[in-house]
């Protein structure tokens, strides 16, 4: 089953579709420092450079692929900064939305027989035209139809007219993943094929009910993990000296003494939302949250439950469920990105692994 990676990072992705059976024979990626993580381990044909300067030749050129051989899987997990309801939601006017739109188009001109698009829920409710929030309202003209929650989404299908897509938003905890992970996939299977594919049914929940395995915690991702020194980024003088307030075992900021509480929160104390990201120390016993580019931002903290630390590298390794000698490249600061971007290998694998069987259900037709 011969794939084409995208968007390829740190290799998550890639690493559970190749262990699902596929034959990835070109990975493309972007930055030279994520390509050598790739290179060192293991994949063998890693192309770098921008995937707004591919063709489908040039993508068939480099994967060694001949006139007749045939696709099985286009995937990747594309930029989502232009998604995110944390940033700007600039959709496809952002360079980064653009490359989406560009492995769209790469979709349909290679027609592979599957192609899979991951991306964060925001995808979900992005519009094509993002009106800021404070131009909203009584004394403004009402939304038009590409300002409308989830018209990009809309824009995007209706370019892959070729393919029976189906959209599915899931949970990685509920597939055994010891991370409560929430993410976008978008899975097309060509026309000509006839086929609905059916996701993979959850394998876990929250309590372990209705027959299913109890979610997989904090706990089980280290307990095999036997690391004498841990590589991590330090809490700046300031968060350490307020982390060491927040009780052992999980809590965050609503724990802190309320004599402290509102210096420690700044600015933030009066602001709305939930907050709990801030001088956060996640809970042995449960999953871990999503992991983040970096464990030591102010809002989005992620602290070990026992230690007066962040989440270290080999701990990030453990939850997005990598090998235990998977080897990352690149500064402290470009490890965690690369991991926390990543697909959960175990979740690649499941998904990777219902395509594969959907494709050997074609092939004994």
């Amino acid at each position: 089953m011969v794939a084409i990676s995208f968007f390829a990072g740190a290799g998550g992705l890639d690493l559970g579709i190749e262990q699902a059976g596929f034959d990835i024979r070109l990975a493309l990626e972007l930055e030279e420092t994520y390509c050598e993580t790739l290179r060192r381990n293991g994949h063998q044909n890693v192309g770098q450079g921008n995937i707004m300067e591919y063709t489908v030749q040039r993508i068939r050129d480099e994967a060694n692929l001949g006139p007749n051989d045939e696709i099985d899987l286009m995937f990747g997990g594309s930029p989502c900064q232009s998604f995110s309801t944390a940033g700007n939601r600039q959709a496809f006017a952002d360079e980064r939305g653009q490359a989406m739109l560009k492995f769209v188009r790469l979709v349909n001109e290679a027609s592979p027989r599957f192609f899979l698009l991951e991306n964060v829920k925001g995808l979900l409710s992005a519009a094509l035209r993002h009106r800021p929030l404070n131009q909203r309202g009584g004394e403004f003209p009402p939304l038009e139809e590409d300002e409308l929650p989830g018209s990009a989404l809309d824009y995007l299908l209706n370019q892959l007219t070729n393919y029976n897509i189906s959209i599915h938003e899931v949970n990685s905890a509920d597939y055994g993943v010891p991370q409560k992970r929430v993410r976008i996939f978008v899975i097309g299977v060509r026309n000509d094929l006839n086929l609905d594919f059916r996701f993979p049914s959850p394998t876990h929940n929250e309590n372990g009910e209705n027959g299913l395995s109890r979610w997989r915690t904090f706990n089980d991702a280290i307990s095999n993990l036997n690391i004498i020194n841990h590589t991590y980024s330090n809490y700046s003088q300031k968060q350490l000296h307020y982390m060491r307030m927040i009780p052992l075992g999980g809590g965050n900021w609503r724990d802190l003494p309320n004599d402290v509480v509102e210096e420690a929160m700044g600015g933030a104390y009066n602001s709305g939302g939930g907050k709990v990201g801030y001088f956060r120390r996640i809970k042995l016993d449960k999953p871990s949250p999503t992991l983040l580019t970096s464990p030591k931002q102010k809002s989005t903290i992620l602290g070990h439950p026992l230690e007066d630390r962040p989440l270290s590298i080999e701990e990030y390794l453990a939850i997005q469920e990598f090998p235990h000698d998977y080897y990352v490249h690149g500064t402290l600061t470009q490890q965690y990105t690369q991991i926390g971007n990543a697909v959960p290998v175990r979740l690649a694998t499941v998904i990777g692994e219902s395509i594969a069987q959907h494709l050997l259900a074609l092939e004994n037709l």
